[in-house]
């Protein structure tokens, strides 16, 4: 599992999740699409973490810029 994911895609990821957690647990967003946005952000968070995004895959796409090795 190769890393695709760049820094400024992980931090947005991170500070999506983190206002769609606030919005939900302040009752701002609730029922059903409350509980969907709730599995997203956990998604984003988990991807971002482990700096890998599997629906990059199919389409080759990378944030992470260029090794400079």
């Amino acid at each position: 599992m190769t890393r695709n994911m760049g820094t400024a895609d992980r931090i947005i990821r991170t500070i999506i999740a983190l206002v769609v957690g606030w919005l939900y647990f302040t009752n701002r967003i609730q029922g059903t699409l409350g509980l969907v946005l709730m599995v997203v952000a956990a998604v984003f968070l988990l991807t971002s973490f482990v700096s890998f995004c599997p629906a990059y895959l199919p389409f080759k796409i990378s944030t992470k810029g260029k090794d400079s090795a």
